[in-house]
């Protein structure tokens, strides 16, 4: 299930979506798009900042190009144990258990025993939210 990609039309893309630049999944911080020239297609430039590495990417491509999209699955677990930065979670619908950085704006509220959202993009998964009892 983790890795899935769908491909997306550039010229139909818009600020929030997700697209991957360069093999990372991003989202869409800007597009602008040029007016075709005499002989020529219309393009866009896609501006993205990295879903889990933060880094702003820029790619220009004509508009009737695809580019693919990965799919985000949004997860709930349950924080099991944590050691130093990492926590052990479990999955709420799988049961399966593995270990996740905590982000260090988590870390105060992460403890043993809470719930979080996690996603699943490319391949990766990474904590992104602590979710309130």
């Amino acid at each position: 299930m983790s890795g899935e990609t769908k491909p997306v039309s550039v010229a139909t893309l818009q600020k929030g979506n997700y697209v991957i630049i360069e093999g990372v999944a991003c989202r869409v911080s800007d597009t602008q798009t040029s007016r075709p020239g005499k002989h020529g297609h219309a393009k866009v430039r896609l501006t993205g900042v990295g879903l889990l590495d933060d880094k702003k990417r820029v790619i220009v491509m004509p508009g009737h190009d695809n580019i693919d999209s990965p799919i985000v699955e949004k997860r709930s677990a349950q924080v099991l144990s944590i050691h130093g930065n990492v926590a052990n979670i479990m999955d709420a619908e799988t049961y399966e258990t593995f270990d996740l950085p905590i982000p260090d704006e988590l870390k105060t509220e992460c403890v043993e025993g809470c719930n979080i959202l996690y996603w699943v993009v490319l391949d990766s998964k990474v904590m992104k939210q602590v979710k309130q009892q």
